[in-house]
């Protein structure tokens, strides 16, 4: 008994330790961003700022087009994650539930696109988009991630823990396939494609490497591009109290969607893995 309470109180610190190193930095940037120019820098430094500075997010919004960056995020946030839900929910039936030869093969050469790094793939995308005349656009920015293996993957490895007997029930009751899919199955799924939503959500909104490629103006620029624009054409990297402001207005809504999201999602990716 004493050696399992011991055990148990081990346990508990370590997991407190951890989850003090990933919030501590965290707390700092909040305090930060509340700073004037000078009380950043002073020795020793203080977690509370002595006045806070909420006029540091006015600044920050005036000195660079977040509300345009935040539009960009949003539009290719929602129309990327929208897409991936809808792809992966008809190709991860078709794998879970529909007979055809090859399927088993097909799906595994499907999943074998995961060990690809995405940067092996960025040159040939972009041969694409630039030969389509898309650079530079919403096109570009939301067309190549429409669908993603991993989506259709955890979709699957839901779908098959989903009785078939629904299914038959419902065919026999004159339900087209179509049909089941939006009035059965994706009802009944809602952790997974809360699951793929979220991680779709965060893909595109924290996506740099791509949209720093394939977009030019400062119009069609998203929040991460346009903190870089901040950092080196607005003098954010010097005036970290402004920097730090500036990363927490782009880090709000990423923070906001997962914490509402939270519970579907940790439920979606544990029942994702009951059946292979």
């Amino acid at each position: 008994m004493r050696r399992t309470l011991v055990k148990k109180l081990i346990i508990h610190l370590v997991l407190l330790t951890l989850g003090a190193a990933m919030v501590l930095p965290f707390l700092w940037m909040v305090s930060t961003s509340l700073k004037g120019y000078h009380e950043v820098f002073r020795y020793p430094p203080r977690w509370i700022p002595d006045e806070p500075q909420w006029r540091n997010y006015l600044e920050v919004w005036k000195l660079a087009p977040f509300g345009r960056f935040y539009v960009n995020s949003t539009i290719v946030a929602v129309i990327t994650t929208a897409g991936q839900v809808l792809t992966g929910v008809l190709a991860a039936y078709a794998f879970a539930r529909m007979e055809f030869a090859g399927r088993d093969q097909i799906f595994m050469l499907f999943l074998a696109t995961l060990m690809v790094p995405t940067q092996v793939t960025l040159i040939p995308t972009y041969i694409v988009m630039s030969r389509m005349g898309w650079i530079d656009s919403y096109k570009s920015l939301i067309v190549p991630f429409l669908a993603t293996a991993f989506s259709v993957f955890l979709l699957r490895q839901f779908f098959l823990t989903i009785p078939k007997e629904l299914e038959e029930a419902s065919i026999m009751d004159g339900c087209s396939k179509l049909r089941f899919i939006f009035a059965v199955i994706m009802p009944l799924s809602k952790p997974a494609i809360s699951s793929v939503a979220l991680f779709g959500f965060l893909g595109s909104w924290n996506s740099y490497l791509w949209p720093l490629i394939v977009i030019n103006s400062n119009q069609m620029r998203t929040l991460p591009i346009g903190l870089r624009y901040f950092v080196s054409q607005q003098g954010g990297g010097s005036e970290w109290h402004y920097l730090m402001a500036a990363s927490l207005i782009v880090m709000l809504p990423v923070l906001i969607v997962f914490f509402l999201a939270q519970k579907q999602f940790i439920e979606g990716i544990a029942k994702s893995g009951i059946k292979g």
